[in-house]
């Protein structure tokens, strides 16, 4: 009996098999695994975002922005207004028509119309700088399905079309109202027609007739340091772009001084400075490796050196970053990294 009895009180009833047994560990793993949120990759997110950068890049060119107006007048801001009103209304349009997210507060139209500005003559006509913003939005960056996917530069291809359309306006100058509102050349143009060598003072600080945010180098360079500083732009590009325009205008130079410019010259003059800060570095049109970012530069350098010394055209940033552009996918594609373990015969 007493043997009959440790039999069944060893055995477990059916109440007390079928009760869990959770202990405080269980119960804490628990509370943790309802927090984990399941998502895929990439997993390291960061504090960047789109709106964030495209704003900080707005930042760094109002110092050019606000000489250019101290420069040539407050009537540019009227340019500059109309033209990043058509980029953000014609961005807004064809969100509307193709049915998408609403795209205007990331600050990449406003950032185009405001580029696209700073490259035109003060006294281009403003009903035509807001029809190159609906252009460089319209076919530079939304026929390609918006951010992100435009093969070349909104505000450059928009300056391309203006460039193409009304050349005469184009290439209409005014000197600085600090000097004398009248019709003149850009340095670029006083050398390449007349021979005349601008001081180095007056290009470094912007006293010099040109496009309306690319005349002083010295607060062009104050924002491209500030986005270098930041990363949202990458050193290579412009050390390269600004590197072999030196190199190759130089040698040049030593070979002929009469004939050719000085090295410092091509650097201060022209959009050089504002194309390799802010044109050159778009995260989306340009290279996405280093080595990739070394060719690139280095191309544009000597496409801009080969219009300036040889071409027609006293100035060629436009046409070397667009050119380049075109390159990026070959670029990416033969200088990506080797992923370990791959075959690369």
């Amino acid at each position: 009996m007493n043997e009959k009895s440790e039999n069944v009180t060893s055995q477990p009833t059916s109440a007390s098999a079928s009760k869990p047994t959770t202990s405080p560990s269980d119960i804490k793993e628990s509370a943790k695994l309802k927090n984990l949120l399941l998502t895929i990759s990439p997993h390291l997110a960061g504090q960047e975002s789109v709106p964030k950068i495209m704003w900080t890049v707005v930042a760094a060119l109002m110092p050019a922005v606000v000489f250019g107006v101290y420069n040539f007048g407050s009537h540019v801001l009227l340019t500059m207004i109309a033209s990043i009103s058509a980029a953000v209304v014609t961005e807004a349009i064809i969100n509307k028509m193709r049915q998408k997210e609403l795209t205007i507060s990331d600050g990449s139209a406003f950032l185009t119309g405001l580029l696209l500005a700073m490259t035109l003559p003060p006294t281009f006509p403003i009903m035509y700088a807001a029809l190159g913003s609906i252009f460089a939005i319209g076919i530079g960056k939304q026929i390609f399905g918006g951010l992100g996917y435009n093969i070349f530069n909104p505000a450059l291809l928009g300056r391309a079309f203006l460039q193409a359309s009304f050349s005469v306006k184009m290439t209409t100058w005014v000197s600085p109202i600090t000097i004398d509102a009248i019709t003149t050349a850009t340095p670029l143009g006083s050398f390449k027609f007349e021979k005349t060598l601008t001081p180095w003072f007056d290009l470094f600080m912007g006293n010099v007739g040109g496009c309306i945010g690319e005349t002083s180098a010295l607060f062009i360079i104050l924002g491209g340091v500030f986005l270098l500083i930041k990363k949202y732009a990458d050193w290579r590009i412009p050390v390269s772009y600004l590197g072999s325009v030196f190199l190759i205008g130089g040698l040049f130079w030593i070979l002929n001084p009469a004939k050719y410019p000085d090295p410092i010259f091509h650097l201060f003059s022209g959009g050089l400075m504002l194309g390799a800060f802010f044109m050159a570095t778009d995260m989306v049109t340009s290279p996405i490796t280093p080595k990739g970012m070394w060719i690139y530069g280095c191309g544009a350098g000597l496409l801009l050196a080969t219009i300036r010394l040889f071409g027609g055209l006293p100035e060629g940033v436009m046409y070397s970053i667009l050119i380049m552009d075109g390159f990026v996918p070959l670029i990416n594609r033969y200088t990506r990294p080797t992923i370990f373990g791959e075959n690369v015969r």
